[in-house]
């Protein structure tokens, strides 16, 4: 039972650091040194400064420093992390945090647009690093982010004793204020409930205050008497605070809701990066069969490491054309388009086999606008090395020199053109470029093919094949296939299993997968650090609707909201039969439109988008990590440069235009109450110039 969960600690933030006895001097000394260095609020209206697309991030390695500074990376933004507990990290004074003219502009220069720090006083209430960083945001109008206190005076909320809460928020439901809908979390539904997905751990404890003066609520709860803060905006002594008060991880729901605010709220609204929520389904093995779990033997009859079974396999799991109108109506009524990807040679192979017809073909390509398409290669074959399957696991076969034995080019380049030709000639819209070979195979298959089959690239060249899928569990970045062009996609495998067609017999591999021998299960749980063994093995009569289902739309839901846009895959046999794989779909749909506002619809990418969003995301992270990106804001003016051949994700407000040669256009296009796109200069330009609306 894979879980990405961090246990959050059910206690208050780390006592903040104190100043030493002499900090009120120091502090003293460090105001009079900034007030001769720091331009004044008037002279900021009169001048806008340069202000850097860059957060600054001061983490004490807690969970929720570590949560923002996850999304920023995610999400694309440009960022520094300073390590409290390093003792080589540099001082925060004026000149680490600005500079007085900078020489590209000739206007003082703040080298942050944003900070996000632990708590209100991370670097100790009365220190010179604290008193230079709140004269540094003051003079600068720069916001920051309490990212996990508690209920004070000092972050304008009364304590929680004063008609506020504390204690655990397992299973409560927040409310996002009018102001919150507002402003930074416009794009939110309005209710928000906190994740309670195991009843004996306390998953998040947090501090609810009632406001006060200079304090905006965003996200609040029902107390006694009335309503209590969680999440909002302290306005005080000329700075801006955005303040958290309940502990939480990168992995929690709650978090990944509000993440996009949080972000949003830090930056102005103005940005490098961009986020989506992302959806896409790829159903692979469509027309062929799939082999059906034994729950006697524990196996699948047909595969190499099933002992004792006769080699065949029986009764295996195939769509019916009712199938097929079930599947067409679903999507109608969901609002959501899966992507099937098919094997157009089992299909004819199926049809030989039983009488000459197939009801199911028929179906499906009566109905084949309705869905996107994509060549799984013409019958399944395995494309890596050739397979010795004398011994368990497999292995690959060698000549007598000890040389690796290859599918040929041919045979790969054969596999791809037939079925592309299949379903063209079937009518079926089907993209040259995407491919998903059987079992992610000429792809490195660790441990027996740590490379992959070198005739792969050359196949995919002959096809015009750019872009092939890879399981995102064995091989989560993207990477280019050998020498040539094509590179992967990788894609989250759900835990819907290939080979069974009804929730007792899901149930019962689940079982033998996640419990421990002394249960009765195979122990693998016990020996992979990355899964958790059941208390108890599930009942097969609702352990599938009862555990498994929630489990896997959760971990589904979690990619959605993480700004990832990989595609999920099952298989057709979870299609058929009970039909598996609408439960999950529907419980994710149903939870994410729950919290999400209409501005935010879930995208549905193709294959060959996902490809070109990872490709776009690893030549910018690059970029930024080299320091090859200038990007910075005076006024209502936003300047960005970056090497030739890379392009930029920016996120803006509404009404942001971007500067052509001559005159302007609209910028972007509209998500989530932001507008935000992939671009480059214009036309005989250099850099990317956004005039951002004057309100």
């Amino acid at each position: 039972m894979d879980s990405d969960r961090i246990r959050t600690p059910r206690t208050a933030p780390r006592t903040a650091r104190t100043a030493p006895r002499t900090g009120r001097i120091a502090t003293l000394a460090a105001a009079a040194l900034l007030a001769t260095v720091l331009p004044t609020a008037q002279a900021v209206a009169e001048t806008p400064p340069r202000v850097d697309l860059t957060v600054l991030v001061v983490d004490d390695g807690g969970s929720a420093v570590g949560a923002i500074t996850a999304e920023l990376r995610a999400t694309g933004v440009p960022y520094r992390r300073i390590d409290l507990d390093d003792p080589n990290r540099p001082v925060l004074d004026t000149a680490f945090l600005s500079e007085p003219s900078d020489s590209a502009t000739g206007r003082p220069r703040a080298k942050y647009q944003g900070v996000v720090l632990p708590h209100e006083s991370a670097f100790g209430p009365d220190s010179a690093e604290q008193t230079a960083l709140q004269a540094y945001e003051r003079a600068f109008g720069i916001p920051q982010v309490d990212a996990y206190t508690w209920s004070h005076p000092g972050v304008g909320l009364d304590y929680t004793d004063q008609g506020g809460w504390s204690g655990v928020l397992d299973g409560t439901t927040a409310g996002v204020t009018a102001a919150g809908r507002a402003g930074p979390f416009r794009y939110l539904a309005g209710a928000l409930t906190f994740e309670d997905n195991d009843p004996t751990i306390a998953e998040s404890y947090g501090y609810a205050g009632r406001p006060r003066a200079g304090y905006t609520s965003y996200l609040d709860m029902p107390v006694d008497g009335g309503r209590a803060s969680l999440v909002g905006e302290y306005a005080t002594d000329g700075r801006r605070e955005l303040v958290v008060t309940f502990a939480y991880n990168q992995y929690q729901r709650q978090f990944r809701a509000l993440a996009r605010g949080i972000v949003d709220w830090l930056t102005q609204g103005v940005h490098l990066g961009q986020s989506r929520n992302y959806l896409s389904v790829h159903v692979d093995d469509v027309f062929a069969p799939d082999a059906r779990w034994d729950p006697a033997l524990n196996c699948t009859p047909g595969d190499f490491d099933c002992v004792g079974d006769d080699g065949e396999g029986a009764n295996p799991i195939r769509m019916t054309a009712a199938d097929a109108q079930y599947a067409a109506a679903w999507q109608k009524s969901s609002g959501f388009k899966l992507d099937m990807v098919y094997n157009g040679g089992q299909g004819e192979q199926w049809k030989t086999e039983h009488g000459g017809t197939d009801p199911l073909t028929d179906r499906l390509v009566a109905d084949r606008a309705q869905y996107r398409w994509i060549n799984h290669t013409y019958t399944h074959p395995f494309l890596g090395c050739v397979q010795d399957n004398t011994v368990v696991p497999w292995r690959c076969a060698t000549d007598t020199a000890g040389n690796t034995l290859w599918v040929s080019r041919s045979e790969l380049s054969g596999q791809i053109r037939d079925n592309h030709a299949w379903a063209v000639g079937k009518g079926i819209s089907v993209d040259r470029s995407e491919l998903v070979t059987g079992e992610h195979s000429g792809l490195r298959t660790l441990p027996q093919q740590p490379a992959d089959n070198p005739n792969l690239a050359g196949a995919l060249a002959d096809n015009g094949v750019k872009w092939t899928a890879s399981d995102n569990s064995r091989e989560p970045e993207q990477r280019a296939v050998g020498t040539g062009a094509a590179r992967t996609v990788p894609r989250h495998p759900m835990n819907v299993y290939y080979n069974v067609g009804t929730a007792a017999e899901m149930t019962d591999e689940y079982n033998w997968i996640y419990t421990s021998r002394a249960d009765g299960g195979s122990g693998v749980c016990e020996s992979n650090p990355a899964s958790t063994c059941l208390p108890a093995p599930l009942p097969t009569a609702t352990g599938y609707a009862d555990h498994i289902v929630p489990q896997e739309a959760r971990t589904a839901l979690s990619h959605v909201l993480g700004n990832d846009p990989r595609p999920h895959y099952v298989h057709q046999s979870n299609l058929a039969e009970e039909r598996l794989l609408y439960p999950v779909l529907d419980r994710v749909l149903a939870d994410y439109r729950a919290l999400f506002a209409a501005n935010a619809p879930l995208v549905n990418p193709a294959q060959k988008d996902v490809g070109t969003e990872l490709n776009r995301r690893a030549a910018w992270d690059q970029a930024v990590a080299a320091g090859k990106v200038t990007a910075y804001r005076v006024g209502t003016t936003v300047t960005i440069k970056a090497p030739s051949g890379v392009t930029v994700p920016v996120t803006a407000p509404e009404g942001t235009r971007k500067r052509l040669l001559l005159g302007t256009t609209a910028f972007g296009t509209p998500y989530a109450g932001t507008r935000s796109a992939w671009t480059t200069p214009e036309p005989l330009q250099t850099t990317v110039t956004l005039t951002l609306p004057t309100a």
